[in-house]
Order: structure tokens, then C-alpha cells, then sequence
């Protein structure tokens, strides 16, 4: 039988590896508990309710990147132009991707070994009771060192590397963001331009109307000389201008306004809005959907992708969290030279070496550790679940677009006919007005009956716009991912949940 003694030092060396790889696998043992709540909300299938809102479908329908110019308004198209390129929020929103890119640096670092110098000259008592032999001991002596330092941390876990793709995440979160932004931007500036359109045309009624009232009150005053007519008639006919004048005065403020919003959009002064001219928008004759709109939205709505990244995000950081229960090994080493006298700093002899493993377990942190990886499950439920939110409020958006713009047709006609119809019966009344056959009381109602029923046309003249307007937004605005091909297919889902 071997009764060979273990050497010490063997022995010390298996007793270490033992309690690292004991301290491993108590490690993995002390947060099996914990994991995320959330589920990602997968897309429903809307293709029946799409085919049944009669919008033709189309595989190619998706707007483009510059779906504006449908209207065919070059004004429009230099405004927006304009308002891309010189928006204080566009310009915000590139410094925080540029700020996310050096943040991604930093945590890029990380994976690289770290060098610096150092140097230093010392003048020193050194103890004359101390561990310093003589002739040194007790004396003033100058210490010169200058070293070369090198640490690298061995990512064994993949904390490192976790922490760098959730860096990349959020910064192509926040690129995402901008693109969302320039969305915005641009839905504003169009639907601003239409409301202005629209505040133009409800001018062009009320106009219209003052010049019919002009002329009644004309025609007041002839009946009045003619004896056909009476004081009232003539005092109630001239009542209503100074109203109508009221009405144009409060359209043209309200044309300013428009302007004033428009020059903030742009990045300018309201000088800048004053030299807006009248819009001169074209309304499509017809409307086309992409044929799989919940299939493909997650790809088309930066609002939407700009949230699925931020799942990614954190589940990387629910990776770091969990690899912070693992020892984390360093590897430092230094080389440089050391001398008590200056003369003899660059001799051979004077050189330092050293080379210094480290490992830090994690043995006892009062929980801490077990709280930051519950926060970071936490905020990965939490971004899961602004995610399914995104995709359910963007599904909703389209989905009211399309309502709206089923309904808009038929509500147009009617329209028409009614504004048809008010204007025969004032005509009618007007030419019994002119033979004497009708007050002035008739007259007056059925110009106000009219003037309701021209506005409410306009007004949805100018829903159209709009709506064709939001429907391209509510599609994504012709967004397409620079890095499709690297969506995240986010297999951290799978891992956390």
C-alpha cells in the first residue's frame, strides 16, 4: 500500500480549486429561482378584418421613405426637407446616439487588456528599525521607479461580453429613436400644412359668403326704396357683416398660427412662417394597404423596433446580473525599473518584475447580488411589456385609420349632396327674396344653413388628407432597418423566460 504523503503544496493547491469550483456551483444554485415574468405579444393575424374593410391590398403597398410627396405640393416637400435637417429634436436625438456609441466603447473596453505607465521619484526616511537593511536603514533616500502595468480580466462568464451587446442594444434602441423622431417630425409638419389648407379653404366659404351678403344688403336697400322692404330688414342684413367679417378676421389669425407652428417645426422664427404661401394640396383617388400588415409590422414601425431592441438590451443585462455570482478572475503583471540612486536607474540590475493572478469570489453580499439580478428581471418584464403595448397601440392605430377611412367616402357624399341641397334651397329663396316672396328672416336662414353645410364639406375635404396622412405614419413612414439582417431574433427570450 502507498502511503505516500500529498506534498503541501499540492495540497493547498487542490483545496483552492475545490472551493472555486464548490463556490461555482453554489453560485449557480443560489438564482435558479429567479427569472422574468413577461411574454413577448406576438402580432395577430388582422389579414380578414383588412380584407373585409374595403382597401385594396397590395404586397408592395408599404409608403416609402418619402411618402409625403403623394400630395404633390413642392412646398410641402421643401418644408419637410427643411424640417428634417434643421430640427433642435432631430439634432437631440443624434447626440444621444452618439452618446450611446461612446457608452458602447467604454463597455467595449472591457474585453481588451488595459496598459499604462507610471513614474514616480521619491524622497524617503526610511525606519532605522524597520525591515530596510544598512547602510540604508535610518538615512534620506531619493526612490526612482518608473513601471509598464498590463491587467486583463478574464470574461470567463461572458459579463464583459453581455454588457457590451447590451450597450449595442440601446444604442440601436436610440438610432431606432431618431428615425421614430424624423417620423414625427415629418407627420407634424404635414398635418400642420393640411390644417392649413384647411383654415385657406374655410377662408374661401366665409369669403364667398360676405360677398352674398354684400349683395343681399344691396338688394335690402333697393327693395327699402322701392317700398318692398322695411328698416328691420334692412338693419338685420346689415348686421350680419360686421359678423362675417369677424369669422375672416379669426380665420386669418388662425392662418398665422398655422405658420408660427410651422416656422417652430423647421427650427426658425415665425419671419419664417410668413413666407408660407397658400398650399396647393392633391388628395390620392384611392388608398392601398400592404397585404400583411401584422406580420410585417414589427419590421416597419421604428416605434415598434426601437422597443423589441430594448428587450434585447435587457436581457443581456439580465446575463450580466447573472455572471456577477461567478468568481472574476484578473490577471495583472508589471515590468520597469527601481533604484535608490538616480546614476544607477538604467542598469540592468535595477530592473522589477512582478505578476499577480487574482480572484474574487462572492461568498457573502447580504443579498445584494440577488436584488440586482431581480431588478434587471424586472426591467426586462418591464420592457417586454412596453413592447407589447407598442405593437397593440400601433395595431390600433392602423386599425382606426382604416375605420375612419372606410366611412370617409360615404361621408363625403352625403356631404356633397347636403351642401347640393342648401345651396338650391337659398337660391330658390333668394329669387323669391328678389320678387318679394320671402323675408329677409328666410334669406338669413338658409345662407347660414348653407354656409354649416360648406364648412362641414371642407372640414372633411381636409380629414382626407389627414387621414391619408396618418395612415402612412400609422405604417411606419417608409421605415426600413439599416440592420435588418441583425434584428434581434432574441434568443435571450428564450434563455430568460
Amino acid at each position: 500500500m502507498n502511503n505516500r504523503k500529498i506534498p503541501a503544496s499540492r495540497h493547498s493547491v487542490a483545496v483552492r480549486t475545490s472551493a472555486i469550483v464548490l463556490s461555482i456551483l453554489l453560485a449557480g444554485c443560489s438564482y435558479h429561482d429567479l427569472k422574468p415574468q413577461a411574454r413577448l405579444l406576438p402580432a395577430g393575424d388582422a389579414g380578414e378584418t383588412l380584407a373585409h374593410s374595403g382597401i385594396t391590398l397590395s404586397p408592395a403597398a408599404w409608403p416609402t421613405e418619402s411618402w409625403w410627396t403623394r400630395f404633390n405640393d413642392t412646398q410641402l416637400d421643401r418644408l419637410v426637407a427643411e424640417a428634417l435637417a434643421q430640427s433642435p429634436t432631430l439634432r437631440s436625438a443624434a447626440a444621444r446616439v452618439r452618446q450611446a456609441g461612446a457608452l458602447e466603447g467604454i463597455e467595449g473596453a472591457s474585453l481588451l487588456p488595459r496598459v499604462d505607465a507610471a513614474a514616480s521619484s521619491t524622497r524617503e526616511r526610511f525606519s532605522a528599525n524597520g525591515t530596510t537593511p544598512a547602510p540604508v536603514k535610518g538615512t534620506w533616500q531619493n526612490v526612482d521607479q518608473a513601471t509598464l502595468n498590463i491587467g486583463y480580466e478574464l470574461d470567463f462568464w461572458g459579463k464583459n461580453r453581455a454588457a457590451v451587446e447590451a450597450a449595442v442594444g440601446r444604442r440601436h434602441a436610440l438610432e431606432v429613436d431618431s428615425r421614430a423622431a424624423a417620423l414625427m417630425v415629418s407627420a407634424a409638419v404635414v398635418q400642420t400644412y393640411i390644417d392649413l389648407n384647411d383654415t385657406y379653404a374655410q377662408l374661401d366659404v366665409a369669403q364667398a359668403l360676405l360677398e352674398k351678403q354684400v349683395q343681399i344688403e344691396q338688394l335690402t336697400q333697393q327693395r327699402f326704396a322701392a317700398e318692398l322692404g322695411t328698416q328691420i330688414d334692412i338693419k338685420q342684413s346689415q348686421a350680419s357683416l360686421p359678423a362675417s367679417r369677424a369669422s375672416i378676421a379669426a380665420l386669418k389669425e388662425m392662418i398665422e398660427l398655422h405658420q408660427n407652428k410651422l416656422a417652430s417645426l423647421l427650427g426658425q422664427g415665425p419671419d419664417r412662417g410668413r413666407s408660407i404661401a397658400r398650399p396647393h394640396l392633391q388628395a390620392g383617388n384611392s388608398v392601398v394597404l400592404p397585404s400583411h400588415i401584422a406580420a410585417e409590422l414589427v419590421g416597419h414601425r421604428p416605434d415598434v423596433v426601437a422597443q423589441r431592441w430594448r428587450v434585447e438590451a435587457c436581457g443581456h443585462e439580465i446575463d450580466v446580473a447573472k455572471a456577477r455570482f461567478y468568481p472574476n478572475v484578473n490577471l495583472t503583471a508589471f515590468v520597469g525599473l527601481q533604484s535608490l540612486a538616480f546614476d544607477t536607474f538604467n542598469d540592468h540590475s535595477s530592473r522589477i518584475l512582478g505578476f499577480a493572478p487574482a480572484i474574487s469570489l462572492p461568498i457573502f453580499e447580504g443579498g445584494r447580488l440577488r436584488g440586482n439580478l431581480d431588478a434587471q428581471d424586472a426591467a426586462y418584464d418591464l420592457a417586454v411589456e412596453n413592447y407589447n403595448q407598442t405593437v397593440v397601440d400601433a395595431l390600433r392605430d392602423i386599425a382606426d385609420q382604416l375605420s375612419s377611412l372606410r366611412w370617409l367616402k360615404e361621408r363625403l357624399a352625403q356631404q356633397q349632396e347636403a351642401v347640393d341641397t342648401a345651396q338650391a334651397a337659398a337660391d330658390l329663396v333668394n329669387l323669391r327674396y328678389r320678387a318679394g316672396l320671402a323675408t329677409y328672416l328666410q334669406v338669413l336662414a338658409t345662407e347660414n344653413a348653407t354656409l354649416a353645410q360648406k364648412r362641414q364639406l371642407v372640414t372633411l375635404a381636409s380629414r382626407a388628407l389627414s387621414l391619408q396622412a396618418n395612415l402612412s405614419r400609422a405604417l411606419g413612414g417608409g421605415y426600413r432597418p439599416e440592420f435588418r439582417a441583425s434584428v434581434p431574433a432574441l434568443s435571450t427570450v428564450a434563455d430568460h423566460s
